[in-house]
Protein backbone atom coordinates (compact mmCIF):
# COMPACT_ATOMS: atom_id res chain seq x y z
CA UNK A 1 0.00 0.00 0.00
CA UNK A 2 1.55 3.79 -1.03
CA UNK A 3 0.86 6.81 0.69
CA UNK A 4 -0.35 9.70 -0.51
CA UNK A 5 2.43 12.09 0.83
CA UNK A 6 5.43 13.32 -0.96
CA UNK A 7 8.67 10.99 0.15
CA UNK A 8 10.05 13.63 2.32
CA UNK A 9 12.32 14.20 5.41
CA UNK A 10 10.78 16.07 8.61
CA UNK A 11 13.67 15.70 10.88
CA UNK A 12 16.83 14.59 11.15
CA UNK A 13 17.50 13.90 14.68
CA UNK A 14 20.17 12.21 17.10
CA UNK A 15 20.91 11.85 20.78
CA UNK A 16 24.42 11.18 22.76
CA UNK A 17 24.05 7.80 25.45
CA UNK A 18 22.29 9.47 28.55
CA UNK A 19 21.00 7.52 31.77
CA UNK A 20 17.12 6.85 31.86
CA UNK A 21 15.91 6.44 35.06
CA UNK A 22 13.95 2.97 34.89
CA UNK A 23 11.82 1.24 37.64
CA UNK A 24 14.44 2.97 40.01
CA UNK A 25 17.78 1.40 37.89
CA UNK A 26 19.91 3.46 35.36
CA UNK A 27 20.14 2.57 32.62
CA UNK A 28 22.48 4.29 29.58
CA UNK A 29 20.22 4.83 26.24
CA UNK A 30 20.46 7.09 23.03
CA UNK A 31 16.67 6.69 22.67
CA UNK A 32 16.14 10.75 23.50
CA UNK A 33 16.33 11.80 20.17
CA UNK A 34 16.18 15.88 19.02
CA UNK A 35 15.72 17.25 16.47
CA UNK A 36 19.52 18.75 14.61
CA UNK A 37 17.70 19.35 11.14
CA UNK A 38 14.14 21.19 10.36
CA UNK A 39 12.88 22.47 7.09
CA UNK A 40 12.77 25.84 9.16
CA UNK A 41 16.83 25.22 9.64
CA UNK A 42 17.80 22.83 7.24
CA UNK A 43 21.35 21.92 8.88
CA UNK A 44 23.48 19.17 6.63
CA UNK A 45 24.36 16.19 9.06
CA UNK A 46 27.11 13.64 8.01
CA UNK A 47 26.38 10.21 7.37
CA UNK A 48 28.70 7.49 7.66
CA UNK A 49 28.80 3.98 7.49
CA UNK A 50 27.74 3.34 11.69
CA UNK A 51 25.37 6.45 11.27
CA UNK A 52 24.76 9.96 11.59
CA UNK A 53 27.20 12.10 13.09
CA UNK A 54 26.41 13.43 16.56
CA UNK A 55 24.46 9.77 17.04
CA UNK A 56 25.21 7.69 19.66
CA UNK A 57 23.85 3.92 20.45
CA UNK A 58 24.30 2.70 23.76
CA UNK A 59 23.60 -0.71 23.88
CA UNK A 60 24.64 -2.53 19.98
CA UNK A 61 23.16 -5.70 20.53
CA UNK A 62 19.79 -4.12 19.27
CA UNK A 63 20.80 -1.02 18.40
CA UNK A 64 23.32 0.43 15.75
CA UNK A 65 26.41 -1.37 13.57
CA UNK A 66 26.64 -1.80 9.91
CA UNK A 67 23.00 -3.29 9.10
CA UNK A 68 21.07 -0.78 11.72
CA UNK A 69 23.05 2.46 11.27
CA UNK A 70 19.98 4.53 10.61
CA UNK A 71 16.49 4.30 12.10
CA UNK A 72 13.88 5.86 10.29
CA UNK A 73 9.77 6.31 11.19
CA UNK A 74 7.09 7.32 9.43
CA UNK A 75 5.60 10.36 10.88
CA UNK A 76 2.12 9.16 9.69
CA UNK A 77 1.95 7.03 12.74
CA UNK A 78 2.26 10.13 14.94
CA UNK A 79 -1.29 10.70 15.38
CA UNK A 80 -1.91 7.27 16.34
CA UNK A 81 0.76 7.61 19.33
CA UNK A 82 -0.32 10.96 20.09
CA UNK A 83 -3.87 9.78 20.76
CA UNK A 84 -2.76 6.69 22.72
CA UNK A 85 -0.15 8.54 24.77
CA UNK A 86 -3.49 11.09 25.72
CA UNK A 87 -5.20 7.85 26.60
CA UNK A 88 -2.79 6.98 29.16
CA UNK A 89 -2.23 10.02 30.82
CA UNK A 90 1.03 10.82 29.61
CA UNK A 91 0.19 13.75 27.84
CA UNK A 92 -2.27 16.47 26.99
CA UNK A 93 -4.74 15.60 24.27
CA UNK A 94 -3.88 18.43 22.03
CA UNK A 95 0.08 18.12 23.04
CA UNK A 96 2.08 17.19 19.62
CA UNK A 97 4.90 14.91 19.69
CA UNK A 98 8.07 16.39 19.03
CA UNK A 99 9.91 14.94 16.32
CA UNK A 100 12.44 11.74 17.21
CA UNK A 101 10.22 11.36 20.11
CA UNK A 102 9.90 7.50 18.77
CA UNK A 103 13.65 6.99 19.15
CA UNK A 104 14.07 7.56 15.14
CA UNK A 105 16.73 9.25 13.39
CA UNK A 106 15.09 10.18 10.20
CA UNK A 107 11.24 11.30 10.90
CA UNK A 108 9.86 11.10 7.28
CA UNK A 109 6.50 11.09 4.84
CA UNK A 110 6.08 8.76 2.03
CA UNK A 111 6.62 5.32 2.94
CA UNK A 112 5.19 3.03 5.37
CA UNK A 113 6.22 -0.31 6.72
CA UNK A 114 3.80 -2.24 4.30
CA UNK A 115 5.84 -0.87 1.26
CA UNK A 116 8.54 -0.66 2.41
CA UNK A 117 10.90 -4.53 1.67
CA UNK A 118 14.52 -5.21 2.77
CA UNK A 119 16.92 -4.50 0.09
CA UNK A 120 14.89 -0.92 -1.43
CA UNK A 121 16.93 2.07 -1.48
CA UNK A 122 16.14 5.40 -0.20
CA UNK A 123 18.10 7.95 -2.24
CA UNK A 124 18.90 11.32 -1.76
CA UNK A 125 20.92 14.13 -2.85
CA UNK A 126 23.72 13.51 -1.15
CA UNK A 127 23.60 9.59 0.27
CA UNK A 128 22.37 6.43 0.12
CA UNK A 129 20.47 4.38 2.40
CA UNK A 130 19.08 0.91 1.90
CA UNK A 131 15.97 -1.41 4.11
CA UNK A 132 17.44 -3.81 6.23
CA UNK A 133 15.04 -4.87 9.26
CA UNK A 134 12.06 -3.56 11.18
CA UNK A 135 12.53 -2.23 14.72
CA UNK A 136 12.34 -4.53 17.84
CA UNK A 137 11.18 -2.34 20.60
CA UNK A 138 12.51 -2.81 24.05
CA UNK A 139 11.62 -2.13 28.01
CA UNK A 140 13.22 1.52 27.15
CA UNK A 141 10.23 2.39 24.87
CA UNK A 142 7.71 2.46 27.33
CA UNK A 143 10.12 4.58 29.39
CA UNK A 144 10.36 7.29 26.74
CA UNK A 145 6.95 7.16 25.78
CA UNK A 146 5.88 7.33 29.34
CA UNK A 147 3.57 4.62 30.00
CA UNK A 148 3.86 0.67 30.18
CA UNK A 149 2.13 -0.97 27.05
CA UNK A 150 4.11 1.11 24.83
CA UNK A 151 6.18 -1.56 23.37
CA UNK A 152 2.80 -4.09 23.12
CA UNK A 153 0.93 -1.00 21.26
CA UNK A 154 3.83 -0.93 19.01
CA UNK A 155 3.72 -4.79 18.44
CA UNK A 156 -0.01 -5.15 18.06
CA UNK A 157 -0.14 -2.10 15.78
CA UNK A 158 2.79 -3.10 13.25
CA UNK A 159 4.16 0.55 13.16
CA UNK A 160 7.88 -0.36 13.75
CA UNK A 161 9.82 1.88 10.89
CA UNK A 162 12.51 0.06 10.14
CA UNK A 163 16.35 0.18 10.34
CA UNK A 164 18.89 1.46 7.20
CA UNK A 165 21.99 0.63 6.43
CA UNK A 166 24.60 2.86 4.75
CA UNK A 167 25.51 2.19 0.78
CA UNK A 168 26.46 5.77 -0.12
CA UNK A 169 27.78 8.30 2.73
CA UNK A 170 27.45 11.63 2.32
CA UNK A 171 25.21 14.14 4.09
CA UNK A 172 21.60 14.66 4.97
CA UNK A 173 19.27 17.25 5.71
CA UNK A 174 15.65 17.97 6.57
CA UNK A 175 12.97 18.90 4.08
CA UNK A 176 15.23 17.06 1.63
CA UNK A 177 12.53 14.61 -0.56
CA UNK A 178 13.90 10.98 -1.67
CA UNK A 179 13.79 8.42 -4.29
CA UNK A 180 12.75 4.62 -3.78
CA UNK A 181 14.58 2.45 -5.58
CA UNK A 182 13.26 -0.99 -5.36
CA UNK A 183 14.90 -4.24 -4.51
CA UNK A 184 14.36 -7.88 -5.00
CA UNK A 185 10.94 -6.98 -2.87
CA UNK A 186 10.82 -10.49 -1.43
CA UNK A 187 9.51 -9.55 2.49
CA UNK A 188 8.24 -6.22 3.82
CA UNK A 189 9.25 -4.66 6.54
CA UNK A 190 5.23 -4.95 7.88
CA UNK A 191 5.89 -9.05 6.94
CA UNK A 192 9.06 -9.39 8.64
CA UNK A 193 8.03 -7.57 11.81
CA UNK A 194 4.53 -9.28 12.57
CA UNK A 195 6.90 -12.74 11.54
CA UNK A 196 9.52 -11.80 14.69
CA UNK A 197 6.74 -10.78 16.75
CA UNK A 198 5.13 -13.80 16.57
CA UNK A 199 8.07 -16.05 16.93
CA UNK A 200 8.98 -14.28 20.36
CA UNK A 201 5.48 -14.67 21.40
CA UNK A 202 5.76 -18.56 21.11
CA UNK A 203 9.68 -18.74 22.89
Amino acid sequence: MSTLLPRQILSVNTALATPLEIDGRRVLSGIGKRAVSTPADPQRIGVQRLGLAGDEQADLTVHGGLSKAVYAYPHEHYAFWQTVRAQAGAQAWDEALPHGMLGENLTLTGLLEADAYVGDQLKFSDCVLAISEPRRPCFKFDAIMGFKQATKMMAQSGYCGFYLSVIQPGTIAAGETYELVPGAREVSIQELFSAKMNRRHLD
